[in-house]
């Protein structure tokens, strides 16, 4: 029989720990596994395990390396496989600032898929924090959150175990704070439902579909959406962007607004569908690869059905899926000022046409952001 196991994600560690418990209080025989790695640089990490009675076993891992995703596979998944023999459900409280993601597809490894199941992926949040924390500058190294030399933004994090998680829950605050987290999680991650807790689903999640509900060019991006001061901006348009003017329009986007992603397309890199990352004055770009009209018909069937549906729900018959895709939340968001930026970007008659070989000899200023990373 596969155990079922539980990932916990959250920067707020009491919020971690009220799901934790809340879980080890319903499932007798549970056990919680947590990895503290505010030492990983010095290559020691403490891992605690617990149940409903308290803590079973503390002890202090010495590594050779600060690498989250060796820690995982060299530590947590043979921790993993050894309780799995006596307990009835595994526990992960992960780390303030680590992704669930990475966590959920070890386990879907053969390592671990032979022994156990993904059955919950949750992020816990403080009501009275996360909005305010979504909203932060700060990078995880100022605010002690940071798991060795990490130099991610706190909002970028908070943003991805938000926006992965199959489900949310929300502790701490009064009904007030409760009541503007719900709504900026509306506004965030709307199919994501918010329950009391985590809870254990009888079948394994597949972390492909997970992948996909996030990922650039299967994202399940918010919709144009209104709660109180919050806003939800959707930018759909079928023209390509100029990349020198969109580049001068980034700061004030990225600054004007609290959170912005989607999938887009320069006129210079015509088979390239680019991806939007920005939370909190943070903004990234990167290729997500070829747009399916770039591709012979025959590499379709390499492509997941998920890829295909959402190249058809684009589809146009000149362009095929190349679109602009983009979608921005804020409070008090200027709906006008952001559609008329953003529309002043895309090119014109006077432009030449996307893909031509005259934009080789335009400067490009996404290029320092793309090539390094296609480098690397």
């Amino acid at each position: 029989m596969l155990i079922p196991v539980v990932l916990v994600a959250g920067l707020h560690a009491s919020a971690r720990a009220a799901a934790v418990d809340l879980l080890l209080w319903r499932h007798p025989g549970a056990v919680a596994i947590h990895h503290d790695l505010r030492s990983i640089d010095a290559g020691r990490i403490q891992r605690v395990v617990r149940d409903v009675s308290g803590t079973l076993d503390r002890a202090e891992i010495r590594l050779a390396h600060d690498c989250l995703t060796r820690t995982v596979r060299e530590d947590l998944l043979p921790e993993l496989l050894r309780r799995s023999s006596t307990a009835s459900l595994l526990i992960v409280d992960l780390w303030d600032s680590v992704e669930p993601r990475p966590v959920a597809e070890a386990l879907a490894g053969p390592e671990a898929s032979s022994r156990l199941r993904l059955a919950c992926v949750h992020t816990a949040l403080d009501a009275e924090h996360m909005p305010i924390d979504i909203c932060r500058g700060d990078r995880l190294s100022e605010t002690g959150q940071a798991a060795g030399g990490d130099q991610r933004f706190l909002a970028e994090v908070l943003a991805r175990q938000v926006e992965y998680a199959a489900s949310l829950s929300l502790h701490g605050g009064d009904a007030e704070d409760a009541e503007l987290a719900a709504a900026v999680l509306g506004h965030l991650a709307p199919h994501t439902p918010i329950l009391t807790g985590p809870e254990v689903a009888d079948a394994a999640l597949c972390v492909h579909e997970l992948a996909e509900r996030v990922d650039p060019a299967t994202a399940q991006l918010p919709a144009d959406a209104q709660t109180g001061e919050i806003t939800t901006l959707v930018w759909h348009r079928l023209r390509p962007l100029h990349p020198s003017r969109l580049f001068e329009a980034m700061d004030e986007l990225v600054t004007t607004t609290v959170r912005s992603r989607g999938r887009f397309w320069l006129a210079n890199r015509h088979q390239r569908m680019l991806a939007w990352d920005a939370v909190a004055g943070a903004v990234s770009v990167e290729d997500a690869g070829p747009w399916l009209a770039a591709l012979p018909e025959a590499a379709w069937d390499l492509v997941t059905p998920a890829r295909r549906a959402a190249a058809a729900l684009d589809w146009n018959p000149m362009v095929g899926d190349r679109v602009q895709h983009l979608v921005f939340t804020g409070p008090d968001l200027d709906r006008d000022r952001i559609v008329s930026l953003l529309d002043s970007c895309l090119i014109d008659q006077e432009d030449a046409l996307p893909g031509a070989a005259e934009w080789a000899r335009h400067d490009d200023p996404f290029a320092p952001m793309l090539d390094l990373k296609e480098s690397a």
